[in-house]
């Protein structure tokens, strides 16, 4: 065994002299670590995660998501940093290395990786269009615009909010259904191109651009959550948004769909299956502690989406405390003009005191004033993740904030920060394959065949800058990024444990790293993440399969407006739902089928030759 050991050991050691040459590397280990780091930590830390402890406990949705991230997040991101670090290859040749029949498993993750690259991108557009709109005082989504006549102001925002139009108008121009398709919005267009544009210069010469530019992209949102704690934590009404978001509801604990959302949140939060991580860890040196870089990432990224709950709900407290006091304002008004009482005698402070006054001695009339309910319970509860929670709730928050246009600003930067170094390893994950593969004609520069890539992928988003673009990005961003990585993930590990070998792969663990995986790791990868991975799966299956899909829809003319409209989706719309979920895995049943097609008649033709009568003509 141990002369086995050296033997591949002395192998490895001369691959990786002969590929020094060949194949870049990184400068140094906190650029790769930064790098996957940025890749890991994205727009769903701070969107997504304080939205599923708001809505499933508080405190107590941290015990599923830790219980998760041991179990299934830090195993997997140490496999595929790993097996890529050792291999030395993109994800396509990292599988078909393992196995010729698993190669489609690259070829997945290639796809997955370039249709969540296509609706990410319009998040960074809507993100940039925002961040210019940012500099206007007062902010344009403060207020509402007047209408043609200059009599009054646009209905449709009088009915919903100065945010909500901004958005949905101004931004989208949204249709009021997914079939109809509308125009291409030129300001979306503008803003889709820059961001392309940006990503390509800063990935224009690989993981050599890319270095550079992680520096300012993976480091830049933390300046930014700390500057924002500061801040949230001086506003009124701040502790209540804290105390909301930290005390633990242990009765949700007993909701299966807690687990199954935990679950489902480290995974995708850590971009497992993407095969960027696989990619970023291929440049590494073959000698290098994978272990601690997988503990690394892994922590770094559930401590941000922990640090980053804290300014924003402290921030949602004080939007539910100026909402909250708002609504008491224009009761105590209205209170103020019926009962004929002098002015400023009715306060926040006394007003439950005059309410309870007027309901015991004139009840009829305090009923015909039609009051506003105000409860801050009810304001705190109003929740909102991914693009409602940063391009409505937050910017109805910051225009309640001295320096409006400051905040905006660095808000705006911070989520561009943020989605751009993700964007990174999407870009990452599909060019590395193809270049291992030899595919880029040699030759064409790399630099070209980069901007190819950067102008197919605007070309195909242009979807998103249509007036429904919105409906399609959800479409997206629910179908392309949930169960293909599920399957992918399922598959990965299947293949290094039961197909490249479990032992074989502890072996290249400790010649990389000097040790041998310990028992936590043999039993994660062997079955408790396997198990994991299919229960998730399941679940999600029967999940999805007892709802027919609905999507939200905003028109004016609905009854309930300013509600949303809910809408099933239409057949060949849901049939393009199922599409996008079943075409970037069926290349795994089909390149393992075209690999048994291509032994089957290699056996066939060497049975054939057997025949002993062959060659007697000869």
């Amino acid at each position: 065994m141990t002369k086995d050991k050296q033997l591949m050991g002395g192998e490895a050691e001369g691959a990786e002299q002969k590929e020094t040459t060949e194949r870049p590397k990184w400068d140094n280990k906190v650029q790769y670590l930064l790098t996957c780091i940025g890749f890991a930590v994205g727009l769903g830390n701070v969107w997504r995660f304080p939205y599923l402890c708001q809505i499933y406990g508080g405190g107590a949705f941290l015990i599923p998501y830790v219980i998760a991230l041991v179990f299934e997040g830090l195993p997997l991101l140490h496999m595929e940093l790993a097996i890529g670090q050792r291999l030395r290859m993109g994800s396509i040749g990292v599988w078909n290395s393992i196995s010729p029949y698993m190669g489609g498993l690259g070829v997945a993750s290639l796809l997955v990786s370039f249709l969540v690259g296509l609706f990410y991108n319009m998040i960074l557009a809507w993100i940039l269009w925002y961040f210019f709109h940012s500099f206007q005082s007062p902010l344009p989504w403060r207020d509402c615009p007047v209408n043609l006549n200059h009599t009054g102001y646009v209905s449709e925002c009088e009915k919903s909010s100065p945010v909500n139009y901004f958005w949905y108008r101004e931004t989208l121009n949204i249709t009021p259904n997914i079939e109809t398709s509308g125009s291409l919005q030129w300001w979306l267009v503008l803003c889709l191109a820059s961001a392309w544009c940006l990503v390509y210069i800063c990935f224009i010469r690989g993981i050599e651009t890319i270095g550079k530019a992680i520096y300012v992209t993976a480091t830049f949102p933390y300046l930014v959550l700390t500057i924002f704690l500061v801040r949230a934590l001086t506003l009124s009404g701040a502790t209540d948004g804290l105390i909301y978001l930290f005390t633990p509801n242990w009765e949700t604990l007993k909701n299966p769909k807690v687990w199954l959302d935990a679950a489902t949140q480290i995974f995708f939060s850590l971009s497992l299956a993407f095969g960027g991580l696989i990619a970023f860890s291929s440049y590494n040196s073959q000698k290098n502690n994978c272990e601690r870089d997988a503990l690394i990432v892994g922590c770094v990224n559930s401590f941000t989406s922990i640090y980053a709950s804290i300014p924003i709900f402290a921030i949602l407290g004080f939007k539910a405390n100026e909402n909250y006091n708002d609504c008491r304002n224009w009761n105590i008004l209205k209170l103020t003009n019926a009962f004929n009482i002098g002015n400023e005698n009715i306060t926040l402070e006394n007003y439950s005191d005059w309410l309870n006054y007027f309901n015991t001695t004139d009840p009829m009339e305090v009923e015909s004033l039609e009051l506003k309910t105000c409860n801050l319970q009810t304001f705190l509860d109003q929740s909102a993740s991914g693009t409602g929670l940063a391009f409505i709730v937050f910017t109805e928050a910051v225009i309640k904030m001295p320096g409006s246009q400051v905040w905006a600003v660095l808000f705006f930067v911070m989520l561009f920060s943020l989605g751009l170094s993700s964007m990174f390893g999407n870009l990452e994950g599909v060019l590395t394959p193809l270049l291992d593969l030899r595919m880029v004609p040699t030759w064409m520069p790399k630099e070209i065949f980069t901007g190819l890539i950067c102008l197919t992928s605007f070309a195909v988003a242009l979807i998103f800058t249509l007036a429904s673009g919105n409906y399609w990005l959800e479409i997206f961003n629910s179908y392309v990024g949930s169960m293909p990585l599920l399957i992918i993930a399922f598959f990965e590990i299947i293949s290094v444990v039961y197909i490249y070998g479990i032992n074989r792969f502890n072996d290249d663990i400790e010649w990389m790293t000097g040790r041998r995986p310990n028992m936590y790791w043999q039993a994660t990868w062997r079955f408790i993440s396997p198990f994991m991975l299919f229960v998730v799966f399941v679940a999600y299956i029967v999940v999805e399969a007892e709802k027919r899909p609905t999507y939200n829809a905003w028109n004016p003319d609905y009854v309930h407006f300013p509600l949303a409209d809910v809408l099933h989706y239409p057949d060949w719309v849901f049939a393009i739902c199922v599409l996008l979920s079943v075409l970037p895995v069926v290349s795994i049943l089909l390149v393992a089928l075209y690999k048994f097609m291509g032994f089957l008649k290699k056996y066939i033709m060497n049975r054939h030759n057997q025949n002993p009568y062959a060659n007697e003509d000869l």
